[in-house]
């Protein structure tokens, strides 16, 4: 009879199992060494005994495998792992097939033990028994000692996503605490704790729930910044050009610090004070602090340390002593130390000698003369060296701003062109180049093609571009394309791009301007019902790129016919009793399809009455009807593009015609009830260079010069008509406007957000109306409101310009020191100074929506005739603002103003300031 022993083998497996468990679990190498089989225990069965004790090996062969131990894998599936098989041959001992096996299923992650037993032997069939324990499984994690926001982003970082099987091991965990203590440290957490709890799975023998216990330990902060080696830049100046690495706010004593520091060269420990002096940097000693103290004054400061950030900040130094000619300079060690939980750093620069620049020629240019590409250069000898500004003036570097020799050559057609600034000599503190170009053949523009329309038409997106096929290449003419893409409004301005592919060998250029559509239609609906009012609600829609070619094409309503590029408003507003508007306008950009001639249509009916009955307290329909302002309006126009002097320029002619009917509505003296007539022709010329983004422009300028005149009716007046109420039947006038905008970038602009750059918005406004005889009065229509937000409203009904003036309300007074909060205003000006300085920056400029915030000074004033104008006579004003585009619903703004002007002894600044809103578009 055969008895059935279970014979241990730990060829690595008993013995060493737990080891081989523990090793893997701290990321050791591990593997399996037959040198252990040999002290295998055995019992019992002689046959299994003598295996071992045999000194010569013999070879067996593996007649059965069992797998045991394990709740979740296939037995066929560890076998398969483990690389072990019915059939295979094993010389015991010495052999190493049970060492391999233990390997690959460590290898997997999915055991926490292996154990593998002989469990029989007949002759030389030997039967195996491969033991496992299963790894735990992940049911759930969770953070704790961090907010809702920092584990929404820790989530996906980790990886550890729901669903999924996952192997708790010891690398996992020590992964997880890495990336956690990654994420903190980047935003100035560099002392996080990070504790793993491990818990059982109620309902799952084999898993474990895992809570990840963060402990942040406050904010690492830079106390201070020490330098040493720096002779000609000061420590100030270093200071600034870290712009992520910054000192601690405070206003406090220079303090000595005793804690020690490692010094590696010397083998020993010294003070931090005595490190920073034995390196060069200059501090005070502790006897110089007891008879010199000096103070540091920092505000509001940003000290967090982010290694990210300060390795981009030590560039940024090297980067500013080479433009200041020091191209040598390096950073020869640098250190950061723990002072009382927070940090100091020192650096300690080597500054080389200052370099000026040389002779400086031109070599291979025959396009272009070396005067001329010198003159562009603007580089002279002794000039401070400095290779940015080399780089940039020869176009190098790509900029969209041009001005350098490779934008003279691109613009002209030389595509191919190359360039490239070479050192001849260096001797002392002088530098010489040779600038060798290659100027290469003139491209000519080959295919032109476009992607991602697909909702506009493709003409409408051809007639807008530069780039014609078969037309000399130029640079130019692709950033002006990109422009006027992007004023059409319905792309992505940050999503156009130019494919430019340039084929050497045959001098043409293929184009392939890629875009993406973007939502530009807007709703405008409200509704409600007022005690007394009635009914009150807006129901407004403008379709930005109709298509009225379309409009008796079933198939084309999808759910309206559009892509053609034409621009429709619908509007109608109501008051209940008191006021109700309806609004209608059509414009087509490309009047006549084949030049850029605007042609826009538009028709509007208001009506506002004195509805509110006084006897009652509530507004009578009554009351409406017996008094009120009637505007029935109509105007059509026609742009044209001009060519000179530049084709940015267009003239615009435009035909008015408003029709006032007033019912005892007393708001001219002379006028409370009749019928006025203005027919107008308005005649404008603009110049809009500003883009690329029409909602928030980063460049270029914006003038607008405009008369708008009626016939001369007093001309064939006589004196009785002209004294009689007959005077406002045929309203007569001329006016003129003038604005002028530029839009300024600040600064430099670097990285990733690189399109978030401050800019700066300087305006100037002026309106004038006058009479063409002194024999009658100025009209008291189409005058100038000043005040307020710029909203329209009654008065907007009689032809008024609404110009807003940010912290004031409306006002009728020239004299700055009258505080108009003490008066209501009643009368209006016939002309107007404004001047406005904004300094923007953008939050966000993508397509869904674009949100920037200001800082304004505004200066603005009214006068009512030319003697009594003075523009130095103005209304000071200060504030901040927010704007948020949206297609949806167009233009949103909020202003916090303050009227420096209206500050007195009795005024503080909360008596001053006032809030504003605007909607639908900027306010004049």
């Amino acid at each position: 009879m055969h008895k059935i022993y279970k014979i241990l083998l730990l060829i690595v497996i008993a013995i060493t199992a737990k080891t081989l468990a523990t090793a893997q679990d701290n990321k050791d190498s591990v593997s399996a060494n037959p040198q252990y089989a040999d002290s295998i225990p055995t019992s019992v069965n002689v046959e299994l005994e003598n295996i071992f004790n045999s000194k010569n090996p013999k070879e067996y062969i593996i007649s059965n495998i069992k797998v045991t131990g394990s709740k979740s894998f296939d037995p066929n599936l560890i076998i398969s792992i483990s690389g072990l098989a019915v059939g295979d041959k094993v010389v015991l001992p010495g052999g190493d097939n049970f060492s391999r096996a233990i390997t690959n299923l460590w290898k997997q992650n999915l055991v926490s033990n292996v154990e593998i037993y002989l469990t029989q032997l007949s002759g030389k069939n030997l039967s195996v028994e491969i033991n496992i324990t299963d790894r735990p499984t992940l049911t759930s994690f969770k953070f704790k000692g961090v907010s809702k926001g920092e584990a929404d982003d820790l989530t996906p970082k980790l990886g550890l996503a729901k669903g999924r099987v996952t192997r708790v091991t010891q690398s996992l965990k020590m992964t997880a605490t890495d990336i956690i203590k990654k994420f903190y440290i980047d935003k100035g957490f560099r002392n996080v704790d990070v504790d793993v709890i491990e818990t059982k799975d109620p309902k799952n023998a084999n898993a474990v729930n895992i809570v990840f216990d963060v402990n942040k330990n406050g904010k690492v902060r830079i106390q201070e910044i020490y330098f040493a080696g720096n002779k000609y830049v000061s420590d100030l100046k270093l200071k600034k050009q870290m712009k992520g690495t910054k000192e601690k706010s405070r206003f406090t004593l220079f303090p000595y610090v005793d804690n020690n520091v490692y010094d590696s060269t010397k083998k020993n420990h010294i003070t931090f004070n005595e490190y920073l002096h034995e390196n060069g940097y200059l501090i005070p000693t502790k006897t110089k602090e007891l008879l010199d103290p000096y103070f540091r004054f920092k505000f509001l400061s940003s000290a967090k340390f982010t290694e990210k950030k300060y390795l981009e900040d030590k560039n940024h130094i090297l980067d500013y002593y080479n433009s200041l000619g020091f191209r040598d300079a390096t950073i020869l060690a640098d250190t950061t130390y723990n002072d009382k939980g927070d940090i100091d750093v020192a650096i300690k620069l080597s500054e080389g000698n200052r370099y000026y620049f040389g002779n400086i020629t031109w070599k291979g240019n025959t396009k272009y003369s070396d005067s001329l590409l010198s003159l562009i250069l603007g580089i002279k000898k002794g000039d401070i060296y400095d290779a940015e500004t080399l780089n940039k003036k020869l176009g190098t570097q790509p900029s969209a701003d041009g001005g350098d020799i490779s934008s003279l050559y691109q613009d002209d057609g030389y595509l191919f062109f190359r360039i490239d600034p070479v050192e001849t000599a260096v001797y002392n503190d002088t530098i010489d180049y040779e600038i060798r170009i290659t100027e290469g053949p003139q491209a000519t523009i080959g295919k032109v093609e476009i992607t991602g329309n697909d909702k506009t038409k493709e003409y409408v997106i051809r007639r807008e571009l530069r780039t014609i096929p078969g037309d000399k290449f130029s640079r130019q003419l692709v950033i002006r394309t990109q422009r006027e893409l992007s004023q059409l409004g319905f792309f992505d301005p940050e999503k156009i791009n130019p494919g430019i592919v340039p084929h050497m060998e045959d001098g043409t250029v293929d184009i392939t301007w890629g875009l993406k559509e973007k939502s530009t239609d807007q709703l405008e609906l409200s509704a409600g019902f007022g005690g007394g009012i009635g009914l009150t609600g807006t129901l407004g829609v403008t379709f930005n790129n109709f298509s009225i070619y379309n409009i008796l094409n079933k198939k084309a309503w999808q759910p309206l016919p559009s892509g053609d590029g034409q621009k429709l408003s619908l509007r109608a507003q109501s008051n209940g009793k008191q006021f109700r508007s309806y609004n209608f306008s059509f414009s087509e950009p490309w009047f006549g399809g084949k030049k850029r001639n605007t042609f826009t249509v538009s028709y509007y009916d208001t009506k506002y009455a004195n509805a509110y009955n006084p006897s009652t307290g509530y507004y009578d329909r009554a009351y409406a009807d017996s008094s009120y302002i009637k505007t029935t309006g109509f105007s059509v126009s026609l742009g044209k593009q001009l060519k000179w002097p530049d084709d940015y320029f267009a003239l615009i002619y435009q035909l008015n015609y408003q029709r006032y009917k007033l019912k005892n509505y007393n708001i001219f003296p002379g006028l409370t009830s009749g019928i006025s007539n203005n027919v107008s022709i308005k005649i404008t010329l603009a110049r809009n260079s500003s883009g690329p983004n029409p909602v928030f422009p980063t460049t270029g300028s914006n003038f607008v010069l405009s008369t708008q005149l009626t016939p001369p009716y007093s001309l064939f007046k006589t004196e009785a008509q002209l004294q009689s109420s007959d005077q406002y039947k045929w309203v007569e006038f001329h006016k003129e406007r003038f604005t002028a905008e530029w839009y300024i970038p600040i600064g430099k602009a670097h990285g990733p957000e690189k399109d978030k750059q401050f800019i700066l918005k300087a305006a100037a406004k002026y309106g004038f109306l006058g009479r063409y005889s002194d024999r009658t009065i100025t009209s008291p229509f189409e005058r100038f409101q000043l005040g307020d937000a710029g909203l329209s409203n009654n008065y907007g009904l009689l032809g008024y310009d609404i110009i807003a003036h940010r912290g004031y309300p409306v006002y009728d007074n020239s004299n700055p020191k009258i505080n108009p909060d003490l008066s209501q205003a009643k009368e209006f000006f016939t002309i107007f100074n404004k001047y406005t300085l904004e300094l923007r920056y953008p939050f966000t400029t993508s397509a869904s929506s674009t949100i920037y915030g200001l800082a304004f000074f505004e200066a603005a004033n009214g006068w009512y005739n030319i003697k009594q104008y003075n523009p130095f006579q103005l209304r000071r004003s200060v504030g901040l603002g927010m704007r948020f585009f949206l297609p949806m619903f167009g233009l949103l703004g909020f202003d916090y103003g303050i009227g420096l002007d209206r500050l007195g002894p009795n005024t503080g600044i909360k008596g001053a300031a006032k809030f504003t809103f605007m909607l639908g578009q900027e306010p004049e």
